[in-house]
């Protein structure tokens, strides 16, 4: 397996060379870029061009989180904000925002070589129903349409919403008969439901990429937290044994949160994280 950093450990700040460079210092063979445009702006030629340059200066796979917050919101952005963009709205005119937004994004992807983005599919609160389901198929077909040419394969993941849990995935891709589409598991969100060894078990098939982080889920904690291994209530070494049913293509993503950690902090955690789930060292 390939591991990674998420520049979602750098979220606040913009996203530079300099970063990028201690992310690959620190032993990361993989970096999900995540697109929020006071991080990473796509739509900046500049910004574009120089994560561009980067990637293709070092070997380290790129891969990318499509945008989750409004460009509204992006102006006065804070760690509290919540996610506004969203794909199956049930206001046509939100969902077409949603897509135009995630199309800028990936956009990108004519010159930063990433070989996949991640989906969410709703919000916490939407339901599962017959609209849901249509609405998902629309988005990812089109957007499907928008990034096989680019090299770029979708990957969904699942969330603590009822639309995108491991069982309604498949069913999305089972009826849009996507066959390219991927899964990004992701191991917080599913101990937040309880449904780590489930979702391993439902999914591995399909999972192109883990979204590794923990939280408190099981003691009273304070939701998707996006700790470091051990800062919550994970077990693991149970899912270190899970990991190992996955293809060994997988690239296991550390998507953690920010918390001013210098650059040598971050290395030490990662390789403390990857010995954690390999039992070798990153």
């Amino acid at each position: 397996m390939q591991f990674g950093l998420s520049t979602h450990v750098y979220l606040p700040q913009r996203l530079t060379p300099a970063l990028l460079d201690t992310l690959r210092t620190a032993g990361a063979q993989a970096i999900e870029v995540f697109a929020s445009r006071h991080h990473f702006d796509y739509t900046d030629r500049t910004a574009v061009r120089e994560a561009a340059d980067w990637f293709r200066s070092n070997n380290v796979s790129a891969t990318m989180h499509m945008p989750i917050f409004s460009e509204d919101e992006e102006a006065n952005w804070s760690r509290h904000t919540q996610p506004t963009l969203n794909l199956i709205d049930t206001n046509k005119g939100a969902r077409i925002t949603a897509m135009d937004e995630v199309k800028r994004a990936l956009e990108a992807a004519e010159q930063v070589p990433f070989r996949s983005c991640v989906l969410h599919l709703g919000r916490r609160d939407d339901e599962w129903d017959n609209c849901a389901l249509d609405d998902a198929l629309t988005a990812i077909e089109h957007l499907k349409a928008f990034a096989s040419p680019l090299g770029v394969q979708l990957l969904l993941e699942n969330l603590t919403n009822a639309v995108a849990t491991p069982e309604n995935l498949l069913e999305i891709l089972r009826v849009g008969h996507f066959a390219s589409v991927g899964i990004c598991l992701d191991v917080g969100h599913a101990h937040l439901a309880s449904i780590v060894a489930e979702a391993f078990e439902l999914l591995a098939p399909r999972v192109k990429e883990l979204h590794l982080h923990d939280n408190h889920a099981h003691e009273g904690g304070l939701g998707d937290e996006h700790l470091w291994p051990r800062g919550g209530s994970i077990d693991w070494k149970a899912l270190g044994l899970s990991v190992q049913t996955l293809s060994p293509e997988t690239t296991g993503m550390f998507e953690i949160s920010y918390d001013a950690e210098t650059a040598r902090d971050i290395a030490a955690r990662f390789r403390s994280a990857v010995q954690l789930l390999t039992g070798r060292e990153a």
